[in-house]
């Protein structure tokens, strides 16, 4: 950015604004995104000046803001859908929130080799509630897990990395995936869709991995993932759940969205007396 100011001169003598010169230099040293205080500290440009120019440039579409303050830029390629691919600014945005986060749900399953299910949308966890939004044709969404249960199983030993041309994003590994896709199902297409993730990359999932993630999330939903596994084929990944479901003292709805069991209806279903279960949906999976 050293260079920015000498070339101001020039950029007018050529129609350009400092600004585009400056979204040029960014691209020269390979930067696809930047915040309004970069351009500010860049430019000799008054408040009202680079906010006008930013605008001017969002109008022009070179420019796509997912957030107050934040731009990404876009190359021709990127103009007709409105925006890049959510995995190649979800790093740099999530670091101008100063919040931790991992690509998961969908988006993590199709990583992983899963891919029945299309991603339509980019689903991020995230420690705190934070609003969703749609760029271009892109839509974000954000889930929210409890601060502590977060901050455990956030580790790099249950991540993996999507590598983009502008570096890398943090996606849920296998484990993590199957526990986000089991634990917020409705999110992630039903349960026969977390079914068919589990059917697709349940083998790939470290036990032990499943094991220690296991103590961060619900009984319910560590037993519900069990029988999963233990239904699309995956014995030992299935078995180190095994523990968790014993301890259990009461049965719970395999499918917690359904419609609410009374006694008498639930006393008549079909249950998994090893993981404590009352199958209240028949799960359906392509094998």
């Amino acid at each position: 950015m050293q260079n920015i100011a000498k070339l101001h001169f020039l950029a007018y003598d050529f129609g350009m604004s400092p600004l585009d010169e400056f979204v040029d230099e960014c691209l020269s040293q390979g930067r696809a995104t930047f915040t309004r205080a970069d351009a500010r500290k860049a430019l000799a440009l008054k408040e009202a000046g680079l906010v006008s120019a930013l605008v001017r440039l969002t109008r022009r579409k070179r420019l796509a803001s997912p957030h107050r303050g934040f731009f990404i830029i876009l190359r021709p390629e990127d103009r007709p859908v409105g925006a890049p691919d959510p995995a190649q600014w979800i790093a740099p945005l999530m670091r101008f929130l100063e919040l931790d986060y991992r690509v998961s749900l969908l988006r993590a399953a199709a990583f992983h080799g899963s891919s029945h299910q299309a991603a339509m949308v980019f689903q991020v966890m995230v420690p705190r509630q934070l609003r969703g939004f749609q760029l271009g044709r892109h839509r974000v969404q954000f889930l929210t897990q409890t601060a502590g249960a977060f901050a455990a199983v956030n580790q790099p030993e249950y991540l993996d990395r999507i590598k983009t041309d502008t570096g890398f994003a943090k996606v849920a590994g296998h484990a993590l995936t199957l526990f986000d896709c089991t634990r917020y199902a409705a999110k992630a297409g039903g349960l026969s869709a977390v079914a068919q993730i589990v059917k697709d990359i349940g083998h790939k999932a470290d036990p032990q991995a499943l094991a220690r993630l296991a103590a961060h999330y619900e009984t319910s939903c560590v037993r519900r993932l069990g029988y999963l596994l233990e239904r699309c084929g995956h014995g030992p990944q299935a078995v180190a759940l095994e523990p968790f479901a014993a301890r259990a003292k009461t049965a719970v709805a395999l499918n917690p969205s359904a419609q609410p069991l009374f006694d008498s209806v639930a006393v008549a279903q079909a249950r998994s007396p090893k993981w404590k279960l009352i199958l209240n949906e028949n799960v359906e999976v392509d094998f």
